[in-house]
């Protein structure tokens, strides 16, 4: 486990240091504030990561602390900087939902309330983010009473198993993320473009690594980074700074994940609770559309993932993600 955890640490060195030289994008007065809504209703199901919700707030780039802001250009260079606070919550169930106990070796019940700070930094080629995570995952980050509560509303089953979750401990996870933007060429009057991602993260929450990339055509494409979804997936966070009134691009991407550790499968750290064995390598496969106009962003992300943990049903797992963000 040392050896592991170190390299981990060193993943997260080698992103965050990858600095260079390179042109700033336009500083911009304005701030963002993106809701995101996570859901595997589109598929048409209720398990797994059955739903995640998060609000950000992405600040002006002229707004950055002073420490902050050398911090950023100590690790990756020159650089345009935003600072990102955000309040994420995501919900795991099992397959059986209406089974009390719930069946061994199935996900377990799980939620996990998190809070995050980070640095953004952008040049006209590359993306450089830094986020720390702090929360709680168990009865304490609410996931029975928001389940359970909209199933009331909507006059759907509640969900039997929440007396089992993963029991309550405190959360903490530092990633690191580096995407480029590499010019295509254009098909017809429509650029292209393609994302290529690296990421790590380290902490009780996670420990991962993932790689993989985005193709995108549309107009506009150095308005940002590709469309954002909550992590640990492939993400192009929720900052961007429209070059034209009009924005659009379709997209389809990939990624791959190593995974070392991830409490919701893991279970508790320092006492016993429900917990499976979690499937190494993960893969997804994922594809939309984002739309930007007079500064709205809204964008949909379809995801394709393949097991989590080893007797996870056959078949890819797939769920929707929608954002709204607006700037002002």
């Amino acid at each position: 486990m040392r050896a592991l955890t170190f390299s981990a640490v060193s993943a997260i060195l080698l992103v965050a240091g990858l600095a260079g030289r390179a042109r700033a994008q336009t500083a911009d007065p304005n701030s963002i504030v993106s809701l995101d809504l996570e859901n595997d209703a589109p598929a048409g199901t209720d398990r797994y990561y059955t739903s995640g919700e998060a609000l950000n707030y992405i600040s002006p780039t002229t707004t950055v602390p002073d420490w902050l802001a050398r911090a950023g250009h100590v690790l990756w260079g020159d650089g345009t900087q935003r600072y990102s606070i955000g309040l994420d919550q995501s919900l795991f169930t099992p397959l059986y939902t209406q089974v009390n106990p719930p069946v061994p070796g199935d996900r377990p019940y799980a939620a996990e309330l998190t809070g995050n700070f980070g640095l953004i930094q952008e040049t006209q080629n590359y993306r450089s983010t830094i986020e720390f995570d702090i929360g709680m995952i168990g009865p304490a980050a609410l996931g029975e009473e928001v389940q359970n509560g909209f199933h009331h509303l909507i006059g759907d089953t509640p969900n039997k198993g929440w007396g089992y979750q993963i029991h309550n401990e405190p959360l903490f996870e530092i990633i690191s993320d580096r995407t480029y933007r590499v010019p295509t060429g254009h098909i017809g009057m429509f650029e292209t473009d393609f994302l290529p991602d690296l990421t790590v993260g380290l902490g009780n929450e996670r420990i991962y690594a993932l790689t993989g990339g985005q193709f995108r055509i549309g107009q506009g494409l150095n308005t940002d980074f590709g469309a954002p979804r909550m992590r640990p997936g492939l993400t192009g966070s929720y900052a961007y700074t429209p070059t034209q009134p009009f924005v659009w691009y379709a997209f389809a991407g990939f990624d791959g994940q190593a995974v070392l550790h991830d409490i919701t499968l893991n279970g508790n750290s320092f006492e016993n609770s429900a917990s499976v064995g979690l499937t190494p390598f993960v893969g997804e496969f994922q594809a939309g559309l984002a739309l930007i106009y007079r500064g709205v962003k809204v964008s949909y992300t379809e995801v394709f993932q393949t097991k989590e943990f080893n007797e996870q049903a056959p078949g890819l797992f797939q769920y929707g993600v929608f954002t709204l963000s607006t700037r002002f």
